[in-house]
């Protein structure tokens, strides 16, 4: 079996949690994962894969994590892709189960319950881009290159690409990316939809870190209301997608958050949200 997703060795500091291909730290509730194999582009290998399913489970466990980001060591990329050397002896069974784990993987980010945000530094390319798609929003540095080039390979992405992109950006624009395999930069991916913000190179992480900052002050309750609402939504009719945001205000007016947020505003003053319900 490719991966052997419970074996990765790391041991835990007070701030940093030490592991071979990806760098995790936690800083005043703001966790940060970089994908760390720069010398391959920080390609996506079956150890990194695994390792980054462990850091996940890490952060989906402690409630004083309020917001992740993710991004890549080096100036040249985020995530380059899948490593060819090992995708490139698969049989078809082995490419399934490749494709299955990698899929539950980035699952699992997509359905941590806090914001994620993807700082996409450099090449997003192939599973890359396809973990990027699975953040809750993407600040991408102006040499950020975006695509899903496995047409070249004779392939089709296998880590979601083909589902999340078209849900992003639409049907036909998927298509085109899907079907040339082409890189698009930065400032095109915001044309399209895929990016929220582009910003130098040297000040990419900077205002990362400025909206982390602004989201982990909020509500944790609230804001994971929030990010079910819109996600579990945008999978239905308007109408259900209404009676789930409703569900969702109603359990969030029983938390400690929503009384100390209506009671701060009322005595004019900063609310001190606690992220935690009754």
């Amino acid at each position: 079996m490719f991966f052997n997703l419970h074996t990765s060795k790391f041991k835990i500091t007070e701030n940093k949690m030490a592991y071979e291909n990806i760098i995790f730290q936690v800083e005043e509730g703001i966790a940060t994962i970089t994908f760390n194999r720069p010398k391959a582009l920080n390609a996506l290998n079956s150890t990194l894969l695994g390792e980054f399913s462990d850091a996940l489970g890490e952060i989906s466990k402690n409630e004083d994590i309020r917001v992740l980001i993710l991004t890549g060591a080096g100036e040249k990329s985020f995530v380059a892709g899948a490593d060819i050397t090992e995708l490139a002896i698969f049989n078809s069974l082995q490419a399934k189960q490749f494709s299955k784990h990698g899929q539950l993987i980035i699952g699992k980010l997509q359905e941590l319950s806090i914001p994620v945000i993807g700082a996409v530094n450099g090449f997003a390319l192939g599973g890359g881009s396809e973990i990027a798609l699975a953040c809750d929003f993407i600040y991408a540095s102006e040499n950020a290159k975006f695509g899903l080039p496995e047409i070249n390979l004779g392939i089709i992405p296998g880590f979601g690409g083909t589902q999340r992109l078209p849900r992003l950006i639409g049907k036909n624009m998927a298509k085109e990316m899907i079907f040339t395999g082409k890189m698009v930069s930065g400032a095109e991916a915001r044309e399209i939809g895929i990016v929220n913000k582009v910003c130098p190179p040297e000040s990419l992480m900077e205002e990362v870190l400025r909206t982390a900052k602004e989201i982990a002050s909020k509500g944790k309750v609230s804001l994971r209301a929030a990010k079910e609402a819109v996600n579990n939504g945008m999978n239905t009719d308007l109408l259900t997608g209404c009676n789930i945001e409703c569900d969702a205000f109603a359990l969030c007016m029983s938390s400690e958050d929503a009384k100390e947020g209506t009671t701060a505003f009322l005595e004019k003053r900063k609310p001190v949200f606690k992220g935690k319900s009754e």
